[in-house]
Order: C-alpha cells, then sequence, then structure tokens
C-alpha cells in the first residue's frame, strides 16, 4: 500500500487540493445563503421553498461529497511514507483545524434543518459573523502547511 502511496502521491494531492477547493466553497457560499434566508425570506414562501431546495443540495450534492473526499485523500498524504514529520508543529494545528472545520460543516448541517424545519432562531447577522470560521481556519491550513511552523 505504501508504495502505491508513493507512486500516486503527486495525483492525490492533486485531487485532495481539488476537493479542498470545492469544500472550501460550498463553506463559504452556505452560510450567505442563510444571511438572505434569515434577513429576507418568510417561512412557508415559495422563496423559502426554493432557499431551502438551494442550501440542501449545496449540503447534499457538493459539500459532504467533497468533505468526504478530503478526508480519504488527507488520510492517504498523511499515510504516505516520508511526507508528515509528527514531530513538528504544523501537522497538528492542520490536523485541529480540519476537524474544526468539519465541525462546522455538521453545524451548518443542523442549521439547514433549522430552516426547514421552521425553527430558525439565528439572525442574518451571526450568520455573517460565523461566515468568518472557515476563513480563519482555512488561513491556519494552508499556512501550516506551506509554512511549516
Amino acid at each position: 500500500m505504501t508504495d502505491f502511496l508513493s507512486e500516486a502521491y503527486l495525483w492525490i494531492k492533486a485531487l485532495h487540493v481539488i476537493a479542498v477547493i470545492a469544500w472550501m466553497a460550498g463553506l463559504f457560499y452556505l452560510p450567505r445563503l442563510f444571511v438572505y434566508h434569515a434577513e429576507e425570506v418568510v417561512a412557508g414562501s415559495p422563496t423559502d421553498l426554493m432557499f431551502q431546495k438551494m442550501e440542501r443540495r449545496l449540503l447534499i450534492a457538493i459539500m459532504t461529497p467533497s468533505m468526504i473526499a478530503t478526508w480519504i485523500l488527507g488520510l492517504m498524504l498523511v499515510m504516505t511514507p516520508g511526507i508528515v514529520d509528527w514531530s513538528m508543529v504544523w501537522p497538528w494545528a492542520k490536523a485541529v483545524s480540519v476537524i474544526a472545520m468539519t465541525g462546522f460543516h455538521m453545524w451548518l448541517g443542523a442549521c439547514r434543518k433549522g430552516f426547514e424545519a421552521g425553527t430558525n432562531r439565528l439572525s442574518g447577522r451571526r450568520y455573517r459573523m460565523m461566515n468568518e470560521v472557515p476563513t480563519i481556519l482555512l488561513l491556519v491550513i494552508v499556512l501550516s502547511v506551506i509554512v511549516k511552523f
């Protein structure tokens, strides 16, 4: 298995980056949809149903498969011999940030269900603030991997 990982390393890394980009796009866009959904849409209206459909499709068809691919490919990279030095800080910082990003993803899923059930209690302002979470985590992840502090 390690021979395969070593030989396919660049392909795995490229696919990992593609999956991360797709996941991040969704993590940036879904909270923005929630902002407009919370501020501008009346529950039960046709617009509410349209937002629910858009949010559900984004989460289920793009974000979740991208997150799963990111995890699988990332774990393959971690298992590739000679790639990660666990005595350094950067892989731990990245790991904690990816776990936090996954938690944020799950939180977004719960928020989506709140809109679907008509029980959303968060304001557009709160969703705007939460929209900064993936940006901060992305900064930590990219700096960890590139600078390797």
